[in-house]
């Protein structure tokens, strides 16, 4: 009895020697960048929903590779790299059917617009919208690498995500920010 008890356990012990062999397990990884994840779909996206479904595709891509992603050091770029890419495969997807999403939205608006809204709330949206324009005419690679900066990620780890010369990463989001202070004055009214 003891020789097929040790048959039973011998298989998930083997699992567990490769992914300890990989540098990271699954649950680690996930338990350690889901959140950098959902955060840079949500900022591509500006949709929760649609950024829950992009992190959890990049965590499938993930699990189905464990064994060829890369070490712990680079993990974290390459899983908000893959975000990326699948980010902009969504938008491009939603090009495709923005007229009629553009119909409901107008329906939609016009039936909210009669609701009175606290002032509070519109004031706090209307610098969201005219941050996120201000963010929109910066270009890429500079809004990428300021986003990515904004949610803590170091130079090297932006350099690894986006392709880039970590020695020019530096200079993108000091140019970037600096974009972001003269867009937002002209888009905010205070120039």
């Amino acid at each position: 009895m003891s020789g097929r008890v040790e048959a039973l356990a011998t298989p998930a012990q083997g699992t567990y020697k490769e992914e300890m062999a990989a540098g990271v397990s699954f649950d680690e990884a996930f338990a350690l960048h889901n959140r950098a994840v959902f955060r840079t779909a949500r900022s591509y996206l500006r949709d929760p929903g649609l950024a829950e479904d992009v992190t959890q595709e990049v965590f499938l891509r993930l699990y189905k590779n464990l064994e060829s992603a890369p070490s712990d050091d680079l993990l974290r770029a390459w899983l908000l790299r893959v975000t990326i890419n699948l980010a902009l495969n969504t938008i491009r997807g939603q090009n495709r059917s923005a007229v009629r999403d553009d119909e409901y939205f107008k329906s939609e608006v016009s039936h909210f617009e009669a609701l009175p809204a606290p002032a509070e709330e519109y004031e706090r949206k209307q610098l969201v919208e005219k941050a996120r324009k201000a963010l929109e005419k910066i270009k890429e690679p500079m809004r990428s690498c300021l986003t990515l900066k904004q949610q803590g990620l170091s130079y090297k780890e932006i350099a690894e995500a986006l392709s880039l010369n970590e020695t020019s990463v530096g200079s993108y989001v000091a140019r970037a920010r600096k974009e972001f202070v003269r867009v937002y004055g002209k888009v905010g009214g205070r120039k």
